[in-house]
């Protein structure tokens, strides 16, 4: 089994140009073969109106890009884990339909 622990920022981009949230985490990945996990807690807590701001974006959609401090890119599904400030991140599939500069394109 593999393992990574470090820190990364979570990112929800509406198009290409316009990033409405940025999460800092510490990320522990675990991976067994060709199935990983991925505890996320927040580096710090959310105040009240970022707390609102993450909401609202998790319930339009709760994809976001995990950009890791090599500036490398991953787009996961997050999913709240019960307690304040823990995530579980997965990896999202992606649709290789999708239009370039669809919602789900990274700024570069």
């Amino acid at each position: 089994m593999d393992s990574y622990e470090g820190t990364a920022t979570l990112e929800w981009w509406a198009n290409r140009s316009t990033c409405l949230g940025r999460l800092r985490v510490r990320i522990a990945v675990c991976a067994a073969g060709d199935n990983w996990t991925c505890e996320a807690p927040l580096e710090s807590p959310l105040a009240a109106e970022d707390k609102e701001s993450f909401d609202f974006l998790m319930q339009l959609d709760p994809h976001f890009t995990l950009r890791f401090d090599d500036a490398s890119t991953l787009l996961v599904n997050v999913v709240e884990a019960g307690v304040e400030g823990r995530l579980i991140l997965t990896a999202a599939e992606t649709d290789t339909a999708e239009p370039a500069g669809s919602r789900h394109v990274p700024h570069r």
